[in-house]
């Protein structure tokens, strides 16, 4: 399927509506994020991220051509504390990427400003936040560019959207996109038709652990920690390559085989039925937010509820609630522990100046899914988890 045709072009115009800005569909977030870097940032630039953040991130910005320079984190919610960063800092960046984590919102209006007074762009990674606001406008319309997933909120397990600020950029953009494309594969569209079925089916005859065995035997899933195996003399090798894909296919494709697979009829055809659902979900994600932070967990000082993809709820020993929720059959995913820069090293990225509330964050926060609100408390109240004291301590 061409990109151009009506199923995908139908999804483009539902985001365009919603967001009010040019978008452009990608096969994921990751690959919108790549493009994006490239477009805006010179090779050897430096741009200034979150140190709590999924690992495929840092490794896009690797792939990039640039420096991630970890910046501090506000520790009530893992959002950048734009004061914390130092005036040298500013002055040696290309970008700032925002990460909204766990929908929770970065705090763009302040971080615009800064960019503009620098002189550089603004760049928002949205993927857990498409239904989130932040100085009364959507998270995803203050960037230079922003990136948004579909396998969050929405459910779809593939694809995404690039916004642009300028309209002008599209048709850049999409030839840059197009580059980069694997063509549609019928074997490809077949297993992710089949995937919610064989889900469902798993959970329905209580198979988790031994599907997740057998997905690690097939090469499918490739996480046993928390942070993928960095693999520090390989990745030595491939920084020298870079700007290129390649190179950091095997640390970019983690979670996402077909990152970068153009979508067949099937896939796009069901992204957008999900798509049309998106309000239900985020009325149902709001709910359980709600729910969540009126518990003895919550973050102090929580400003108005979003609709958020995970809530971190703050807990004295976060191993034990894990533990605690798996015994009942709940996941707990989306955990981003360590800190990038006490994962890779200075080797591979500048340090934050103030790593401490990241550290903290890092080791406390337990992200709830809002779907599953009631039974996560339910299970958290008879485990006697205990909520984490001092914040930042």
């Amino acid at each position: 399927m061409a990109f151009g045709e009506a199923p995908v072009t139908a999804l483009e115009a539902r985001m365009r509506d919603r967001l009010g800005r040019e978008v452009l569909y990608v096969p994921s977030c990751r690959l919108g994020l790549y493009v994006a870097l490239r477009h805006w940032c010179p090779p050897g630039g430096r741009v200034l991220m979150s140190p709590v953040n999924d690992d495929v991130i840092f490794f896009v910005v690797l792939a990039a051509g640039l420096r991630p320079v970890q910046a501090p984190l506000d520790p009530r919610d893992g959002s950048l504390d734009v004061a914390a960063v130092p005036e040298a800092v500013w002055r040696g960046l290309s970008a700032v990427l925002t990460t909204n984590l766990y929908g929770n919102p970065d705090p763009a209006p302040e971080l615009r400003a800064r960019c503009d007074a620098s002189g550089i762009p603004l760049l928002e990674d949205a993927a857990h936040a498409i239904g989130s606001r932040v100085g009364g406008r959507p998270v995803g319309a203050y960037g230079d560019a922003s990136v948004f997933s579909l396998s969050k909120h929405a459910a779809a397990k593939t694809g995404g959207f690039l916004a642009v600020a300028d309209p002008a950029l599209r048709g850049a953009l999409e030839k840059a996109r197009d580059d980069l494309l694997a063509p549609s594969r019928l074997s490809s569209e077949l297993a992710y038709a089949l995937r919610p079925y064989a889900e469902a089916g798993v959970r329905g005859l209580r198979l988790v652990r031994a599907a997740r065995a057998a997905m690690r035997l097939l090469g499918m899933e490739e996480r046993e920690e928390i942070r993928m195996p960095l693999r520090a003399g390989e990745l030595e090798q491939a920084v020298p390559a870079a700007p290129a894909l390649a190179p950091f296919h095997s640390w970019v494709r983690v979670d996402m085989h077909d990152y970068r697979i153009a979508p067949g009829p099937l896939r796009a055809r069901r992204t957008a039925r999900l798509l049309d659902r998106l309000d239900a979900r985020l009325d149902a994600h709001l709910a359980g937010t709600r729910r969540l932070l009126s518990t003895e967990w919550a973050p102090p000082g929580a400003a108005q509820p979003q609709p958020l993809f995970r809530v971190p709820l703050l807990v004295a020993d976060r191993d034990a609630a894990i533990a605690a929720l798996a015994r009942h059959r709940i996941t707990t995913g989306y955990l981003y522990d360590p800190p990038l820069d006490d994962y890779a090293s200075d080797l591979f990225t500048d340090p934050s100046p103030a790593p401490g509330p990241a550290r903290w964050f890092a080791r406390h926060a337990l992200p709830a899914d809002p779907l599953k609100a009631d039974r996560i408390i339910a299970v958290l109240r008879e485990s006697g988890t205990r909520p984490v004291g001092g914040i930042g301590d």
